[in-house]
């Protein structure tokens, strides 16, 4: 089994722990994450969430501006010399 198969066995109960786990730094059952363990997790985090979830829930989504200066009604700031 390859990478990618794992990620797409993956369950959404396990996509969840590891999303706790990389938060607070703590497996469930109390052992702390190594930073091997953390970054593997959070690759694995992301992997899934390309898979299975919505553009706008994925790690590192950044909501488009209303317009093409900002959100609508937004005041662009003037610099003075």
């Amino acid at each position: 089994m390859d990478y990618m198969d794992l990620i797409e066995t993956m369950t959404p109960e396990v996509y969840r722990t590891l999303v706790r786990s990389v938060e607070i730094g703590k497996w469930p059952d109390g052992n702390a994450l190594t930073a091997e363990q953390r970054e593997n997790a959070m690759q694995a985090i992301i992997a899934w969430g390309e898979l299975h979830l919505p553009e706008q829930e994925r790690v590192g989504y950044i909501s488009p501006k209303d317009g093409p200066g900002g959100p609508a009604g937004a005041t662009p700031l003037k610099w003075r010399e």
